[in-house]
């Protein structure tokens, strides 16, 4: 294979804080490569450091000549009044600087220079990438290529971005959280791109799914070192406990031989014999290496919550819309205690308002929202929160609290519980300006967490945490007692959140499903399957053109053998009870009072149920049309 890149013995540090010291790997023709590691141990740094952004204290990085490589960051910023369209010229590819000539040489009064530029465009074949641009940009739901990108919203910025770094061909692209503000159709969009494009890929991303469904290998930061895994995700997991359960076995071999070297030094005299310095220096390597941190073991958070009483919300009659866009129209709907509830769609149909009305920070244009007295929310935005960099970390949530209630009598010190959320000792008596971009986004959370809410409303939790985070949070919402609502475009962690969906389709039409997102998909393409079907069938219905009465072909109705008559009239029997059946099903699973082992069941029996509802209908129509 082609070598793209190849990393010798790097080291980056931070003062006194070292990242990662001497790693070396290399990413070859074809290779598509996930980076894993917590917030503040260098992902991005890495990965800067890849793109020529940003130098490093030792080692080497050696990049093919000529290589062609495409680096997307978490955030793009474009100069103002920039278009769409001259948005995705920005970049050093030899093919973009001659575009960006011609659209300075077209809004020039004399157009300087433009016949050379032109036939420059006809040797590089420039038009080509234009068209491609456009086409990208289009995919991607970007139509207004003139508008400017100030007016772009956070989701239609990463799609310019996305387009930018896409149509220069590259033959290595760098990703840095490519998911981070895209929709859950985009994000599907670009992951079926990546798996089907010939291109190597190096990529940190947050999206276990898209993780595990685009790259082949994963390398891992730990300990400032790196560990390789030659699989996807789900190969990671199992390889990666593998490691751990070993590590932790002789982690725990070396304490006990310790205690028993330990026992020995204590026995011996001051005056120490050449025979016996071999051991001394033994056991001091010994001290060394069980002095190596062991894997953390899970711990139990859980925190009490405000108590909630059974009133909860109740949605009457609310409206809301934006000159054309419609968010909301007559929609009611009663929440049940310890309910939680994913909320899905596509940008721009309203999620955000919705949950933004719920705590009357938006007004509905018309019903209302009848909150319970006992309801406490506990609000994390995807704007975040600023901090005050002169402070330590500690004191941010000390200023909260100095303990965290577990209820029962139990508490636990701010230190511990930034401890579960992964901030060691160190970090948390560190300034909070030395923390990286998803380090602030935890502690944010921590902020929230720890205010013992019994109502969680999370708008995009997901966006730059890592993935141990990520389990540590979904563990909390599963043991919370309380309500949740989480909106996210992060399939796996809705799929371990929520136990049922409010999917927003736009123009104010909701859809209420009972089960988690990979369910609803599953459900989804069926339907889509069955509607295009239908669609088919109708359309395959031509009218016989009318002819004279001499060569009028009378078509005669097949007419219905016995036992298909009796078929046809038990589905017109049998479907008003299964939707009947269908309608009782959800009401009980959205009452909440079933457990979750039942509620699973439920939906496994709501997903046969729609299937055979399906079935019997499809098989109706093929009756009635014979």
């Amino acid at each position: 294979m082609i070598s793209y890149l190849q990393i010798a013995s790097l080291t980056k540090t931070f003062g006194d804080h070292v990242l990662f010291r001497d790693i070396s790997f290399g990413i070859t023709q074809g290779q598509k490569i996930g980076l894993i590691a917590k917030n503040g141990i260098g992902k991005t740094t890495l990965l800067n450091i890849i793109a020529g952004t940003e130098d490093f204290n030792s080692g080497e990085v050696v990049i093919r000549d000529g290589l062609r490589i495409g680096y997307l960051s978490q955030s793009a910023e474009y100069p103002a009044g920039t278009t769409v369209l001259q948005a995705c010229y920005h970049s050093a590819n030899a093919t973009v600087r001659l575009l960006a000539e011609y659209e300075e040489a077209m809004n020039d009064p004399n157009h300087t220079n433009l016949e050379d530029i032109l036939l420059r465009m006809d040797t590089f074949k420039a038009w080509d990438y234009e068209t491609k641009a456009k086409q990208i940009l289009s995919q991607l739901k970007i139509n207004d290529f003139d508008q400017p990108v100030e007016q772009l919203s956070g989701g239609q910025l990463k799609r310019v971005a996305l387009a930018n770094t896409l149509i220069g061909d590259p033959e290595l692209i760098i990703l840095d959280e490519p998911t981070n503000h895209l929709d859950l159709e985009i994000i599907e969009w670009l992951e079926n791109y990546l798996n089907r494009a010939n291109i190597s890929i190096f990529m940190v991303t947050h999206d276990r799914y898209f993780l595990d469904r685009v790259c082949s290998e994963i390398i891992e930061i730990d300990n400032q070192q790196i560990y390789t895994y030659k699989g996807n995700y789900s190969y990671y997991l199992e390889k990666r406990q593998d490691r751990m359960d070993n590590m932790n076995t002789e982690l725990e071999r070396a304490n006990n031989l310790l205690r028993k070297e330990l026992e020995w030094m204590r026995r011996q005299p001051k005056a120490r014999t050449t025979k016996s310095k071999s051991r001394i220096d033994a056991f001091y390597e010994l001290e060394d290496k069980a002095s190596a941190a062991p894997e953390s073991k899970n711990l139990n958070l859980d925190v009490k919550a405000s108590r909630i009483g059974t009133k909860i919300f109740e949605a009457k009659s609310v409206s809301k819309s934006f000159d054309d866009l419609k968010i909301l129209e007559d929609f009611n709907y009663t929440f049940s205690r310890l309910e939680k509830m994913g909320v899905v769609g596509n940008n721009g149909t309203g999620k955000s308002t919705f949950i933004k009305m719920l705590q009357g920070q938006v007004k509905p244009d018309s019903g209302m929202f009848d909150i319970g007295s006992t309801v406490r929310f506990g609000y994390y935005s995807q704007d975040g929160l600023e901090f005050d960099d002169s402070k330590k970390v500690i004191d941010i949530v000390q200023d909260i609290a100095e303990f965290v209630d577990l209820g029962d009598g139990r508490k636990m010190s701010v230190s511990q519980f930034l401890t579960h959320f992964l901030f060691p000792p160190e970090k948390q008596y560190g300034f909070v300006k030395k923390l990286s971009g998803g380090e602030r986004r935890k502690l944010y959370l921590c902020t929230i967490l720890m205010q013992n809410p019994n109502f969680l409303i999370l708008d995009e939790p997901t966006n730059d945490l890592d993935i141990v985070t990520l389990n540590v949070l979904e563990d909390y919402i599963r043991d919370f007692k309380g309500c949740v609502i989480v909106v996210s475009h992060d399939r796996y962690f809705m799929d371990k959140a929520v136990d049922h969906l409010m999917v927003f389709r736009g123009n104010a039409e909701l859809k209420d499903f009972p089960g988690n997102y990979t369910q609803y998909r599953l459900w989804k393409e069926e339907q889509d399957r069955l509607d295009k079907e239908l669609e088919q069938a109708k359309n395959s219905k031509s009218p016989v053109a009318a002819k004279p009465a001499t060569d009028v072909k009378v078509e005669t109705k097949k007419k219905l053998s016995f036992k298909e008559q009796f078929e046809f009239k038990e589905i017109e029997k049998e479907l008003p009870k299964l939707e009947k059946e269908k309608t009782q099903l959800e009401e009980l699973m959205n009452s909440g009072n079933l457990s979750t082992d039942d509620l699973i069941a439920k939906a496994a029996q709501m997903g046969e149920l729609i299937d055979l509802i399906d079935s019997k209908t499809m098989r109706w129509l093929e009756l009635s049309e014979l």
